[in-house]
């Protein structure tokens, strides 16, 4: 007799195969395994119907989270804390003044700690040669969304074209898909995101911080480009990881050598400075929001082209050339082929709103953009990958 437990995973070890499907005890107690073998296809109908979590010896299996709900909780906790952001704001906890300075606070000091220690850890000179095409891949979702912005110019109105072509060029490629991706893919999965986050910060601070700046090649905008601090700590981070390997361990290793004291208490510093971004340009964000005139939330046109142009456009056309590529023979990868697909599809990253204050351009937009393509994606994003699994499943796109 086998004890019962109904964990509907397939991922517990020690327990017998047939019921780790979920296949009923009584059955697989009173007709031997061919026989379940021939009703394995009745249980997985019913596989729905099986209880969340049950005791087996004395531990509790849970039933794996679909994935289509990891990307919803993942992104309804983004909104929740932009919320916060905007109560903040609403209740006088935040002025204009201290959300204009927490702006600038989180682009020239919290977002480049950030991208520099993540720099330190992405930049490995093995995976770099063995994954090269996955930086060029994470740049590429930015330009991709920077052409489908010059294509949709229609949709904006003529004073809000720069700003509207960086909103929906700057998709959310790392706040908010790199937990979903996490609970996808596991640590490969974060590996790929963050190789994309090197060939995204590249285009975030060059091309992006042209397009918002309008395209005009003047001398200033270049020396603004050269000298924005997000680029200098992408490159900074690079050269150090590739010609100092240990430093990638600096902030993980145990047993600190004297010698390395200030480096490692630098890094870690500088760790805890860039754990701040996510929250403080979501809480930003929400701020801003709450800073609107209530007419000013009605969607506009500009807005509307932005909604569509990010979370509909955009993703779109990227499966449509994941779709192309398989048919010409180009192959990529499972993870980074669902990383692009799903970064394709993220809403309006939440930093813009802050990079359009700070370097000229159309807040009140972006942090509509933000606001309404966030919620949004709250079931658009999930839709979109439930709609791509399924594509998967019967052979439209390639496995």
């Amino acid at each position: 007799m086998v004890p019962f437990m109904d964990s509907c995973c397939s991922g517990n070890r020690g327990v017998p195969a047939a019921v780790a499907k979920c296949e009923s005890p009584l059955l697989y107690n009173t007709v031997n395994i061919n026989s379940l073998r021939v009703l394995r296809v009745f249980v997985v109908k019913h596989i729905l119907t099986c209880p969340p979590a049950v005791a087996y010896n004395g531990a509790v299996f849970t039933r794996p989270m679909s994935d289509w709900l990891t990307v919803l909780l993942n992104i309804a906790a983004m909104f929740l804390v932009i919320l916060a952001g905007w109560v903040a704001r609403r209740r006088a906890y935040l002025t204009a003044e201290t959300t204009a300075t927490l702006s600038r606070f989180v682009v020239d000091v919290t977002i480049p700690a950030l991208v520099f220690t993540q720099m330190l850890r992405t930049a490995d000179p093995d995976a770099l040669r063995a994954n090269w095409f996955v930086p060029l891949l994470g740049g590429g979702v930015l330009l991709l969304g920077l052409l489908v912005g010059y294509a949709t110019l229609s949709f904006s109105h003529i004073s809000q074209r720069n700003t509207y072509v960086f909103l929906v060029s700057i998709t959310n490629w790392i706040y908010l898909p790199l937990p979903i991706i996490q609970a996808l893919y596991h640590d490969e999965g974060v590996r790929t995101v963050l190789l994309f986050n090197v060939g995204a910060q590249l285009v975030l601070w060059s091309v992006g911080m042209w397009a918002l700046r309008g395209g005009k090649p003047d001398l200033e905008s270049l020396r603004a480009l050269v000298l924005n601090t997000g680029l200098i700590a992408t490159a900074v981070g690079i050269l150090i990881a590739v010609f100092v390997p240990a430093s990638r361990t600096l902030e993980t290793i145990q047993i600190i050598p004297p010698r390395l004291l200030a480096p490692v208490a630098i890094v870690k510093a500088l760790g805890m400075i860039g754990s701040l971004t996510i929250p403080l340009s979501l809480i930003v964000t929400g701020a801003q929001l709450g800073g609107l005139d209530i007419s000013a939330h009605r969607p506009s046109r500009t807005l509307s082209g932005v909604l569509v142009a990010r979370l509909l456009i955009t993703p779109a056309v990227m499966v449509l050339l994941v779709w192309l590529g398989a048919c010409i023979g180009i192959s990529i990868p499972l993870i980074p082929r669902m990383t692009a697909c799903i970064i394709a599809a993220m809403p309006v990253a939440v930093s813009c709103s802050i990079f359009t204050e700070r370097f000229g351009g159309d807040t009140p937009l972006a942090a509509q953009s933000i606001f309404y393509s966030t919620l949004i994606s709250i079931a658009s994003v999930p839709l979109i990958f439930y709609l791509i699994q399924q594509a998967m499943a019967h052979h439209i796109l390639p496995l």
